[in-house]
């Protein structure tokens, strides 16, 4: 029987049985951004029945406030929130600041707030604004809490990240969309694929701490990313999309499974279909393209040049 190209093992991926855990996660801070809906919430749930302290880190304060009562309420464990719009920078620093003034050790970090628009936005700030969800946000975020991380370890880092880094779309001279036309599926590709390129270089920097960073795609399900685009694209997704797609509690337990899992602690610098480790599209392995991805990254959030491990 012919094997799949690894670019094309997504596909086998998705059919492949899932790996669970057992294990507790009683007593660990676990900060997890965008949690309240779809895959971000059921991962916030699955910590929550697992024992995790969380910290909540989200944009609609309502919405926020139903997630930390209702876990609160239905596990008994400790439920923060802290307020951040990740499409403005200033508010991801000030997040940050209040998770180190606040709590002194970090177990897991757990990026998920996403973006998907069908149209080009800037933000306040002049970035695209998938790019700034997406990548940027989550980029600043990380560093920002880097050092309390590695100073609780063993810790973990996980980027949920999607399939949709196969669209491409990166051009580290039009990250604006200023010179080419936009398509939501490239803007979105462009972000995913900058966030990896991150994340092997992370893996490299983190080498010796104990503390691993890997990146997920989260499967194929209903979520409530892009339903506010128009009318058209909503529709579309309702009526045709969703009805193929599978309820986000799956994603809730593979995100689980990579916070969790004793065996994973070990593991870093890889890219999991859910729990199945497979291989992203050449495009996002590329290192040399990553190098210049984490320095424009560093600049373009106003962060220093970050040296570990004797880089």
């Amino acid at each position: 029987m012919a094997t799949l190209p690894d670019e094309l093992q997504f596909i086998a991926s998705a059919l492949k049985p899932q790996k669970s855990t057992d294990a507790r996660m009683d007593g660990r801070v676990c900060i997890l951004t965008g949690a309240t809906s779809g895959v971000g919430y059921q991962a916030a749930r699955r910590l929550a029945a697992g024992g995790a302290a969380l910290v909540l880190v989200c944009r609609n304060g309502e919405k926020a406030e139903n997630v930390r009562q209702e876990l609160t309420q239905e596990y008994k464990g400790q439920v923060d929130v802290v307020l951040a719009d990740f499409s403005r920078l200033p508010e991801v620093r000030q997040a940050a600041e209040h998770v180190l003034a606040n709590y002194p050790r970090i177990d897991v970090l757990i990026n998920n707030a996403g973006l998907h628009r069908t149209k080009r936005t800037l933000t306040e700030e002049g970035y695209e604004t998938v790019f700034c969800v997406n990548h940027l946000a989550s980029f600043l975020f990380t560093r920002l809490l880097l050092d309390r991380i590695v100073e609780s370890a063993p810790a973990r880092i996980i980027q949920v990240n999607s399939q949709g880094h196969r669209f491409g779309g990166l051009d580290l001279d039009d990250l604006t969309w200023a010179r080419r036309r936009y398509r939501g599926l490239q803007g979105y590709g462009a972000s995913k694929v900058a966030q990896l390129l991150t994340v092997w270089e992370l893996a490299d920097l983190l080498e010796g701490t104990d503390v691993s960073i890997n990146a997920i795609h989260p499967g194929a399900v209903r979520t409530n990313i892009g339903l506010d685009n128009g009318f058209i694209y909503p529709f579309y997704q309702k009526l045709f999309v969703r009805p193929l797609l599978k309820g986000p509690e799956i994603s809730g337990e593979a995100i689980y499974y990579l916070a969790a899992a004793p065996e994973m602690q070990l593991v870093s610098g890889k890219f999991f279909n859910r729990t199945v480790e497979e291989a992203p599209m050449p495009h996002a392995t590329d290192r040399d393209l990553g190098k210049q991805v984490w320095k424009i990254s560093e600049e373009l959030t106003g962060l220093p040049r970050m040296k570990m491990g004797g880089n």
